[in-house]
């Protein structure tokens, strides 16, 4: 059986070494981006691997991309819910529009998308779902009391699908990465970044195939005792 494969912002940093990842053993993966599509291109071409373009904060889109992937390429049975933005700001300066699109994005999406997937599993008792949540999600962050709740939020989410999923055959697992070496990350300034780093007891960023690696844990077929959980991936700066 060759598993069908969604990966969301699936053509950068922990989403295409995951698209990546999945690739080399053999899965049919769909990267979904929303933005460059010159980069997602380029990705697709130089990795063989089919990327398509929708807005998974958008409930419709997420429908019909969904039923596009499996028009062409069969059933879905694994998603990887990665998409993210940051809106950075302090709470009694931040934009109602900067709260709205973190929480679209980041947790929204993950309904949006499993909602679009999860009927197709249960009918046909199978499925790998895997959300990415955050060190930020877990610990919180200044400055970031969007991002920190939308990821929050994913960790009860996934335990909550979990439940549903388990007499089906589907597990619903969740990844919170630390602070890893991606495009989201590179933005933060050098004297910032310096100081995240000092206190990471590894001495240094995880890499976006470190994150990816973890993932293909959790969606292989072998995976299947393991729903509900959330693995810390930070190099040992928040033992949650």
């Amino acid at each position: 059986m060759t598993h069908v494969a969604i990966i969301t912002g699936g053509t950068r940093g922990i989403g295409a070494a995951t698209s990546i990842t999945l690739r080399d053993i053999g899965y049919n993966v769909v990267a979904v981006y929303k933005g460059d599509t010159e980069r997602a291109e380029k990705f697709s071409s130089e990795n063989n691997i089919q990327s398509m373009k929708w807005d998974v904060a958008d409930f419709a889109a997420c429908q019909e991309g969904v039923a596009k992937v499996e028009a062409e390429n069969g059933p879905v049975s694994v998603l990887v819910n990665n998409a993210g933005i940051t809106r950075d700001g302090t709470a009694h300066k931040m934009s109602e529009d900067n709260w709205q699109a973190v929480i679209d994005t980041n947790l929204g999406s993950c309904f949006n998308m499993c909602r679009a997937v999860i009927e197709g599993m249960r009918a046909r008792k199978y499925g790998r779902i895997v959300n990415v949540g955050s060190i930020n999600g877990q610990a919180g962050q200044y400055g970031q009391v969007n991002y920190a709740a939308a990821k929050s939020g994913i960790h009860g989410f996934t335990k909550a699908l979990a439940q549903e999923g388990a007499a089906s055959g589907i597990t619903v697992n969740a990844i919170a990465p630390g602070y890893v070496d991606t495009d989201m990350v590179a933005s933060v300034p050098d004297e910032i970044l310096e100081k995240i780093i000092a206190k990471i007891p590894v001495g240094r960023l995880g890499q976006a195939e470190e994150i990816a690696r973890a993932i293909k844990f959790l969606v292989v077929e072998d995976a299947g005792f393991i729903t509900g959980s959330t693995l810390s991936i930070n190099g040992g700066q928040h033992m949650y």
